[in-house]
């Protein structure tokens, strides 16, 4: 059986630059939040999130998504999407407490799109978990 981990981080390829934005390879960044370290920063969070977008990666995306907040299966492969970029505007923490304002770039159906977000996140249990965004 193929470790589906294993298969994205190949998908991304390890030692190519991580879809995140950050200068780094994904294995030294989003690839280590997608195969079990826990992200240490709210921003860092959201970049993973990002990159397990572009990589289909549902489990982790359900996995970092609060139990209050968190939706049904997500179904990812229903509407194919390409990742174009992401662009972190603003970061901000306060206690368990943070936003993180971005720029999302993907393109759905032959069309393109610009996400900006501002998204919320909660520290619970020394893990950071998405809660919800604001779309401007």
């Amino acid at each position: 059986m193929v470790n589906p981990v294993k298969k994205q981080q190949e998908k991304a390829g390890a030692l190519a630059p991580c879809p995140c934005g950050r200068h780094a390879t994904y294995a030294a960044c989003c690839g280590r939040f997608h195969t079990g370290a826990v992200a240490p920063d709210a921003e860092s969070l959201m970049r993973s999130r990002y990159t397990a977008y572009m990589l289909n990666n549902e489990v982790y995306l359900l996995a970092t998504w609060h139990a209050s907040t968190r939706p049904a299966p997500l179904n990812l492969t229903a509407h194919p999407t390409q990742w174009l970029g992401l662009e972190v505007k603003k970061h901000n923490t306060t206690g368990d407490s943070a936003s993180v304002e971005f720029v999302a770039r993907y393109r759905i159906s032959g069309r393109a799109v610009r996400l900006h977000e501002t998204s919320r996140f909660v520290h619970e249990e020394g893990c950071w978990y998405y809660v919800d965004g604001v779309v401007d």
